[in-house]
């Protein structure tokens, strides 16, 4: 008997333990179902105030209503004027304490700027743009700047982009080295202001960034400037911001060898006029076989003879050598390669009314066997058609063949169909498709009238994904005419063709160059099946960027 207590006792022990775990574990979990908290952290006192002048505090103690957490602390929180020991950060629970580590110059004021740094806990819903503000002396800058981000290309407003100043006289050895003490963030319609400026000169930016370190370092990014100075004096509003992607100044090759043995060279902006040649081994280069993308901004590299070790390729623009890439490989390495097809229907899978079919091979094509093509039309199968090749492209045939709207095709491509540049041969594959009716196709007619005779334009047909479909370059008032473009909705873009080659071209921030100008026509067109319109097409004068 004297032995069973203990055991009782220790038996109810543990199950008090594992209650008290379960109760204690269901405690702390976030409550279930409701509405998502999309309110970030709001300040609810500031020791000393916020707008303190006559500041002489050691630190701040700022308080919030809810718990909170700080984020790339040192990224994203700045202060100016930036002391040269920064403040030290320390968060806990609702409470946020700064210590000034510098003594703090007199009769200045200073911004400390939190950037995207406060989060709240459950959600991380982010307290932006939030800042500190006091004066050592009596009097606290009060100058402000405001303005908007726009995207150069769509012309529409950015947000979460970070906009910056530099004092003129740091401009040319911060930007784009040292993060920025003055700065903001874009809210959701690409609006921006910068507060508790200082009287003087300044160089704006706006930067669209992967990463977030507020520093334009990488010719991915977009950005934007102002190319005059702003000269505070007075509140500035109404600043336009255009964001874009830098031509870079220096051109670069990516390379990319895949496992079927193709050379992809992707380059960091377009050329003019590009080529490639293989210099070593120079008997090779004969033997190559290269496509260069529509944007001019990529070259693919076939070698038919893949007999080699090592690969010396230039690219050239002209007659002008830019780079040279190497590629290293196993003399009698092999490959993987599967010959497929794309063709030339649409997202619906039906031919353009009076189109041949085009027939797309991943892979440049060294023959072809009409005999092992069957086509079908109706479950009918069709002896009268031809097989041509695109005189353009390597990779491209086109069946020829008088398609009826309406009709219900099939084609199938029987296994070696097909045998491109390597000796691979095709497997069995079909495509179903159908003759397209012309009643789902219109025309229109755009009646464009320029600001300015004389002047280049280039005017845009853009489809509802905002994919590019046709370029027109232009000089004067002219009619602008679609014929057989499906049914659907269209935008208008214009480019304000300034140096007159026929397309849009890009800035660069460091030869203060502004990208050229774009105009969106702000009406959506919609193309009614089987019907021809007219659209007045008025294009307003060109708004120059400062």
């Amino acid at each position: 008997m004297l032995n069973q207590k203990p055991a009782f006792f220790a038996k109810n022990v543990s199950l008090i333990f594992v209650i008290l775990f379960v109760f204690g574990c269901a405690a702390i979990q976030r409550p279930q179902g409701g509405p998502r908290d999309l309110t970030p952290p709001k300040l609810v006192k500031a020791t000393p105030p916020n707008m303190t002048r006559n500041f002489n505090a050691k630190e701040v103690t700022l308080e919030f209503d809810e718990f909170f957490k700080l984020t790339n602390t040192y990224q994203e929180i700045t202060m100016s004027p930036t002391p040269e020991k920064p403040p030290e950060y320390n968060a806990n629970r609702k409470t946020l304490q700064i210590k000034f580590k510098d003594t703090l110059m007199k009769n200045t004021t200073y911004v400390i700027n939190f950037g995207k740094a406060i989060q709240d806990v459950n959600e991380s819903n982010v307290l932006k743009n939030f800042t500190y503000v006091f004066s050592t002396g009596q009097h606290i800058d009060s100058l402000s700047m405001s303005g908007t981000v726009v995207n150069s290309t769509t012309q529409e407003r950015e947000k979460d982009a970070t906009v910056m100043i530099f004092p003129l006289s740091q401009d040319s050895v911060y930007f784009g080295k040292r993060k920025p003490s003055i700065f903001t963030t874009t809210d959701s319609s690409g609006n921006f202001s910068l507060n508790n400026l200082h009287e003087g000169s300044y160089r704006i930016y706006a930067l669209k960034e992967s990463s977030p370190n507020k520093i334009f370092d990488n010719d991915k990014e977009l950005i934007a400037f102002s190319k005059k100075p702003i000269v505070l004096s007075k509140d500035t509003s109404n600043i336009r911001l255009a964001l874009f992607n830098q031509v870079p100044d220096k051109f670069r090759v990516e390379k990319k060898f895949g496992n079927d043995g193709v050379l992809s060279l992707l380059f960091n902006k377009r050329l003019a006029n590009p080529s490639v040649k293989v210099i070593y081994p120079a008997a090779l280069n004969d033997e190559k076989i290269v496509e260069l993308s529509k944007n001019k901004d990529t070259a693919t590299v076939y070698m038919r003879n893949m007999n080699w070790d090592s690969l010396r390729v230039a690219v050239y623009d002209g007659n002008k050598p830019l780079d040279t890439v190497y590629q290293r490989k196993q003399l009698k390495e092999s490959f993987v390669r599967n010959l497929g097809f794309k063709y030339g229907i649409n997202r619906d899978n039906r031919l353009k009314p009076g189109s041949d079919l085009s027939i797309t091979a991943t892979l440049p094509i060294a023959s072809y066997e009409q005999g092992l093509m069957i086509l079908k039309e109706d479950s009918t199968t069709i002896q009268n058609f031809t097989i041509t090749k695109d005189t353009a492209s390597t990779r491209t045939v086109y069946l020829k063949y008088r398609f009826r709207p309406g009709r219900k095709y099939q084609l199938l491509l029987n296994e070696a169909a097909f045998t491109d540049i390597y000796g691979d041969k095709n497997k069995r594959t079909a495509v179903n498709f159908e003759g397209d009716k012309q009643e789902n196709y219109s025309q229109l007619t755009l009646k464009v009238t320029v600001p300015e005779q004389g002047k280049s334009y280039v005017v845009e047909l853009l489809d509802d994904q905002k994919n590019l479909l046709r370029s027109d370059p232009i000089t004067g008032n002219t009619s602008i005419v679609y014929k057989n473009y499906l049914t659907g909705k269209y935008r208008i873009r214009v480019v304000y063709d300034n140096n007159k080659n026929g397309r849009w071209d890009s800035g660069n921030v460091r030869q203060k160059q502004q990208p050229e100008n774009i105009w969106v026509y702000d009406k959506e067109l919609l193309l009614r099946p089987n019907w021809e319109s007219e659209e007045p097409l008025a294009i307003p004068k060109e708004q120059i960027n400062p």
